[in-house]
């Protein structure tokens, strides 16, 4: 037992002492061959799991401290990475994933954007990540309440210090104003939707709809790789506008059924299209921002790469269909209707 500390102190255990001073703020850097050693300890005792998670739980429980908020994700990154399912298991548990870590993300922590975005990618992995070793029921319970209340998951390709500052991330208490456009913004709570299971033959329709949801994503993402800002091909740009809003709509559409869809298949291909359709909303979003220029600057285009060569015209009429989006018609099966619940 760690001098001074009682038996209940979770910083008392061999292991909790150590994770102590391991995510200390006084340390210049994370400190990987002491995580290491953690590792070690964990997987080689049998009390070594539970001492760690509570001790990790301390650590991160109401703690202002970026630094070792920082170290302490660091730390537990490597720990789900080399420890095994005991281990796992536990953090995986609402009581760690959601009442520890997902509080984090509320403003008054105000947390740098890339740990916010560190915490959302840990979250969105657990859930899929662990291929029947570990059960996952609570942490995807978790990553879809957030998806629910319009919580702005990272770009999976995007550079964590590309991202804006994410204290928009956690739903804000106070409505959006009314003209607000970005895809970040609030989402109007509503009652709980009723569960809803499909048939074969909607199950079916709504995989077309999907497969509908992912050309548009990769058209979306074609034209923004071909048109250099200064020198856009119109047609691409009203084009890109018609698709933006379409996509919109389908997320929304998406994020409905997840929350309320009971079958795992049905919900991980929603989930993959939702990120894919997340990823090109953001990046519209973040080629259309304006830039201005310091003052008495003029302002020249900076091109995202050198300019392509310009592939055959898009097939527009492949595309997308206007009326596939409808609510309606995405599933063929009302959401809000009470036969379903």
């Amino acid at each position: 037992m760690a001098f001074g500390k009682s038996q209940k102190d979770p910083f008392s255990t061999a292991v909790g002492h150590l994770i102590e001073r391991a995510t200390v703020g006084t340390l210049p850097a994370e400190e990987w061959g002491h995580f290491m050693h953690i590792c070690d300890i964990i997987n080689t005792t049998d009390e070594g799991p539970k001492d760690a998670v509570k001790a990790l739980k301390k650590r991160i429980s109401k703690n202002c401290n970026h630094k070792e908020i920082r170290f302490t994700l660091s730390l537990l990154d490597m720990c789900m990475k080399n420890c095994g399912p005991s281990f796992q298991s536990l953090v995986v548990k609402k009581d760690f994933c959601k009442d520890k870590l997902v509080k984090l993300l509320h403003p008054r922590y105000n947390l740098p954007a890339d740990t916010q975005d560190q915490i959302l990618a840990f979250i969105r992995t657990w859930a899929y990540g662990f291929q029947g070793t570990v059960d996952v029921s609570e942490v995807k319970e978790v990553y879809l309440e957030l998806l629910k209340k319009g919580v702005q998951f990272p770009s999976s390709d995007a550079n964590p210090g590309t991202q804006k500052q994410r204290a928009s991330s956690w739903p804000s208490e106070k409505p959006p104003p009314p003209s607000a456009t970005s895809v970040k913004s609030t989402p109007v709570p509503r009652p709980p939707a009723p569960t809803i299971t499909l048939t074969p033959e909607q199950i079916g329709k709504l995989y077309s709809e999907l497969d509908m949801a992912k050309m548009n994503t990769k058209v979306m993402s074609a034209i923004l790789k071909e048109n250099v800002p200064g020198s856009e091909n119109p047609d691409d740009m009203e084009l890109l506008q018609k698709l933006y809003k379409i996509c919109r709509v389908m997320q929304e559409r998406i994020v409905e059924l997840l929350v309320a869809v009971q079958n795992e298949d049905v919900i991980s291909e929603l989930v993959r299209v939702n990120e894919d359709l997340n990823n090109v909303l953001l990046g519209h979003e973040r080629e259309a921002a304006p830039v201005f220029p310091l003052h008495g600057q003029a302002r020249a285009p900076t091109p995202r790469h050198p300019a392509p060569q310009r592939s055959p015209p898009l097939d527009r009429d492949t595309c997308f269909s206007p009326s596939c989006f409808q609510a309606s018609q995405f599933p063929a099966c009302p959401v809000n209707s009470p036969a379903n619940s």
